[in-house]
């Protein structure tokens, strides 16, 4: 198949084949967002409809934390997918992700959301 029939053509029409084994490690990383992101969800759901004995104002900004944490992580990983995609198919250095550090900050926001919700019931 031709670069050309490949989606999305933004990445598969640079630069020349890299090692199938890096781009299928590219997939994985890319995979193991999604169900990061599904994690999320998840988690947002439940503690919403679990309704524990929480501060419910407290509860639902954890909540929504969380859910919106689980929306932006496949759209920042299908960036971060590309972008190293195309950087070794260029020879070029793998680009950083911003997806750690801004996963990292939901998950503590949540958390003292949490802590404050338990302290506050």
């Amino acid at each position: 198949m031709s670069a050309r029939g490949r989606f999305p053509a933004s990445v598969y029409t640079h630069g020349t084949e890299p090692d199938a084994r890096f781009t299928l490690a590219n997939e994985r990383t890319f995979l193991a967002w999604i169900r990061t992101s599904l994690a999320f969800l998840a988690g947002g759901v439940a503690l919403e409809l679990l309704g524990l004995d929480l501060h419910p104002g407290l509860r639902l900004a954890a909540s929504l934390v969380l859910v919106v944490a689980g929306i932006v992580t496949p759209v920042l990983a299908w960036f971060g997918w590309g972008s190293a995609e195309r950087a070794m198919r260029l020879a070029r250095p793998l680009p950083s992700s911003p997806l750690g550090a801004v996963l990292g900050i939901a998950v503590s926001l949540a958390g003292l959301l949490l802590l404050l919700a338990i302290l506050l019931r």
